[in-house]
């Protein structure tokens, strides 16, 4: 977990809004997938693998908040 908390939680959030929202103009690539997902529409494995490329940051975050909320982060020594 040392590389995890070699990220900051500044550089977490910008790559979690920015990666998260990308591409901004027409719609983010998170919101036509999920909107492709709900309304059945086939889901393919680039689709699986560009969904998890644009939500990996946001993992990164919720694992770095879990870890700092728990004080694992500073249980390691």
């Amino acid at each position: 977990m040392k590389y995890l908390d070699k990220i900051s939680f500044r550089m977490a959030i910008i790559m979690t809004i920015f990666l998260g929202l990308a591409p901004f103009v027409p719609e983010p690539h998170l919101w036509q997938k999920l909107k492709m997902l709900t309304g059945g529409a086939p889901f393919t494995p680039l689709d699986v693998f560009d969904v998890s490329f644009h939500l990996i940051p946001a993992l990164i975050l919720l694992a770095k908040i879990y870890r700092r909320k728990t004080g694992a982060d500073q249980n390691e020594g």
